[in-house]
């Protein structure tokens, strides 16, 4: 059975680190500062489905080390609030916008994306949440939050990385969710939770393919850096991330964990 490894609090305490910043941009080759799956190109197609204007606000839920709200804000000239509830990625985010040329359009604070967030009724005319949605326990109570915080109107964006779309043992689960709270749906699922929570499901299609190759790529750049990032992490924590990379590779590679995107409005 896979021990439980730290990605996050880690990550995001050394994020700026010269040689995680190596690593990124061998993953990634855009660096936006993102901690996941999403490349920056499909980022700016994801936040395309927004209709996004300079007049726009939009709440980014598990906003990580903030990077990619920035890059929102930055393409769009709207207005990004930043939620996540690791206090380093806050920490980390509120560090770039104070060096940002977008930092004065971006706030990013501290909460609970499995509770009521710290928001008016209607305050949003979007919101985006990439790669997040798997570690939120009770999907519905978050889908009917997220509808309370949009305006009439609004869209959310979300991908859910974890869909069951094959045969998988427990030991790959295992692996799979070595980083910390997970939770698997089948696809249909997601659709039936949109629905009783009151959005309206627009588009959903298919990006397992960016996790694979980005898995992919993330390992082979850990493994170029790796006696520096030993340094960092430590042999235990290093090797824990190096299996969960392959883990993940390899279910979305054979398509028996998907990634799909879902385009709702409320």
């Amino acid at each position: 059975m896979s021990a439980h490894i730290d990605l996050f609090y880690n990550t995001y305490a050394n994020f700026t680190e010269q040689v995680l910043a190596s690593v990124r941009a061998a993953t990634y080759g855009a660096d936006i500062g993102q901690n996941s799956w999403v490349t920056a190109d499909e980022y700016r197609r994801f936040f395309g489905w927004l209709h996004l204007s300079p007049a726009s606000h939009v709440l980014e839920v598990a906003s990580g080390s903030g990077g990619p709200a920035l890059y929102l804000a930055d393409r769009t000239g709207c207005r990004v609030t930043g939620v996540d509830v690791n206090p380093n990625g806050v920490a980390t985010a509120n560090q770039a916008a104070r060096r940002h040329t977008a930092g004065n359009r971006t706030t990013f604070e501290v909460a609970d994306a499995t509770a009521r967030l710290p928001f008016d009724d209607s305050e949003f005319d979007a919101l985006l949440c990439i790669d997040s949605m798997n570690h939120f326990p009770n999907r519905l109570e978050t889908l009917r939050e997220w509808r309370r915080v949009l305006k009439p109107g609004g869209r959310a964006v979300f991908t859910d990385p974890v869909v069951i779309t094959g045969l998988i043992t427990n030991e790959e689960l295992a692996q799979r969710s070595s980083i910390g709270l997970f939770v698997f749906a089948p696809s249909s699922l997601n659709a039936d939770l949109i629905a009783e929570a009151g959005l309206r499901l627009m588009r959903q299609i298919d990006v397992t393919e960016n996790a694979a190759q980005v898995s992919f790529r993330w390992r082979e750049a850990r493994q170029r850096f790796r006696e520096d990032l030993l340094q960092i992490e430590g042999g235990v924590r290093y090797e824990g991330v190096q299996e969960f990379l392959a883990a993940v590779h390899r279910l979305t590679q054979e398509r028996r964990l998907s990634r799909i995107a879902y385009l709702v409005e409320r």
